[in-house]
């Protein structure tokens, strides 16, 4: 793993949507979140057969995208569909992973960004956000980001032997009300 002194120039960032060809690089940075943290509530690694089937199954409705610097995938984000209920189609939940050397640096405020801005063109409504208890830096990502607390989910997940409160926040994409 490569340390925070990793040169990092915010000009040379590209965003844009998520190709087939990124998904090795997406897969890589999802397991690593997986095996050493309580951002994601998966277990095992996803195979990347599995990343597949997860990038087919957004279509164009939900956007995938990848921030990239030298044609380096150096992180994702990605909107999901909050439920398989038709009323809540245009209700999205936020996933945003960061490669460890370029977290704390902007580019997941960033990517968070232009992220929720394709969402409101696709015509999504809302994005929600689940974060675990302990990570203030993705609770201060999306507080930044507009987000609102709306409520906590009590031991919602058990992860390395420990249950976990889940923070539920929303953000709005189309303005229509605060």
């Amino acid at each position: 793993m490569e340390s925070h002194t990793t040169r990092y120039d915010p000009s040379e960032l590209v965003f844009a949507p998520a190709i087939q060809e990124d998904l090795e690089s997406i897969t890589e940075i999802y397991n690593q979140a997986i095996l050493h943290t309580t951002a994601t509530f998966d277990t095992q690694p996803i195979s990347l057969d599995e990343q597949r089937l997860w990038f087919k199954q957004h279509g164009d409705s939900y956007p995938i995208l990848v921030a990239r610097m030298n044609n380096r995938v150096m992180g994702w984000a990605a909107l999901s569909p909050w439920s398989d209920r038709c009323a809540y189609e245009t209700t999205a939940e936020v996933s945003i992973y960061i490669r460890d050397e370029f977290q704390g640096r902007g580019v997941g405020a960033r990517l968070l960004k232009v992220l929720l801005e394709s969402g409101r063109q696709k015509g999504l409504h809302l994005a929600v956000a689940r974060i675990v208890e302990g990570n203030p830096a993705s609770l201060r990502l999306h507080h930044r980001a507009g987000f609102r607390n709306v409520g906590t989910m009590t031991e919602a997940g058990c992860k390395f032997e420990r249950y976990l409160d889940v923070i539920i926040m929303e953000k709005l994409l189309d303005g229509s009300r605060k």
